[in-house]
């Protein structure tokens, strides 16, 4: 996975804090992004063979456009190249919790969609490891639940010019329906056409960072026990694992949009 892209781009609306000043390099997205990963340990210094971290930092941006009445603009993105082995997960729960966090320091964030580019897991490694990678996201479901704030999503899965997640798309549904967990529950099954999650997103991802333009792609309508960052990053995980489990082996693009 080494050298892949991660990106995450947060849709909706933003009321930046009359005290933000982002005119000074510490105080805007990128600087506040790279702050809070040094700060938690989640940072891989640029030196080579340096230990440690989860991702090394690429790029981040708040868009000029923030003051746009349009429900579906962009408004923060941020983008890192994960240093863990291929056959491990990509890190979306740190990494969503870091753009969380910088979000909240910047203003007051009405999330509308979350669009994630992910590198996935190379899974020709030993069941052994698909075991590991799932279990601590089936043990951490618990603080998600019972919350009270479940929110109907609409999620869509594209793999771009590979037709690989269409193919993979049903068996990747009953895995997941086959786990006991109340993150994530399912609605109606797989729908492919006009169901686009992505639909309207302002702008979406580039092309040249994945497999775009978007073409093969599958959604899935369902409710998320909470609409927050960390839900939607244990959400992306654990589709991420499922995509992984299913011979998914080039980047998806994830859109997770609030109905």
């Amino acid at each position: 996975m080494g050298g892949d892209t991660m990106l995450a781009a947060l849709h909706g609306g933003l009321a930046v804090h009359p005290r933000y000043t982002p005119g000074t390099a510490r105080s805007d997205a990128y600087g506040l992004f790279l702050a809070r990963s040094s700060a938690m340990a989640w940072l891989t210094e640029a030196e080579p063979g340096t230990p440690g971290g989860l991702w090394g930092m690429n790029d981040a941006g708040q868009d000029a456009g923030t003051g746009s009445a349009h429900a579906m603009t962009r408004r923060l993105w941020f983008q890192v190249e994960p240093t863990a082995a291929a056959d491990r997960p990509p890190p979306v729960q740190p990494f969503l919790s870091c753009a969380g966090q910088v979000a909240a320091r910047i203003g007051v964030l009405d999330l509308k969609a979350l669009q994630i580019l992910v590198p996935m897991p190379d899974r020709s490694v030993p069941d052994d490891t698909a075991v590991s990678a799932l279990a601590p996201l089936l043990q951490d479901a618990g603080w998600f639940a019972d919350t009270g704030s479940g929110r109907r999503v609409r999620v869509t899965l594209d793999s771009g010019q590979v037709p690989g997640v269409v193919q993979a798309a049903p068996g990747m549904l009953a895995w997941m329906r086959s786990w006991k967990q109340q993150v994530f529950s399912c609605g109606r099954g797989l729908a492919r056409g006009g169901a686009d999650a992505a639909e309207g997103l302002v702008p979406g991802i580039a092309d040249h960072l994945w497999n775009g333009p978007g073409h093969h792609r599958v959604s899935i309508d369902g409710t998320v026990a909470e609409w927050s960052l960390d839900a939607l990053g244990w959400l992306v995980a654990f589709l991420v694992e499922a995509g992984a489990q299913h011979g998914i082996r080039t980047p998806l693009v994830i859109t997770v949009r609030a109905l």
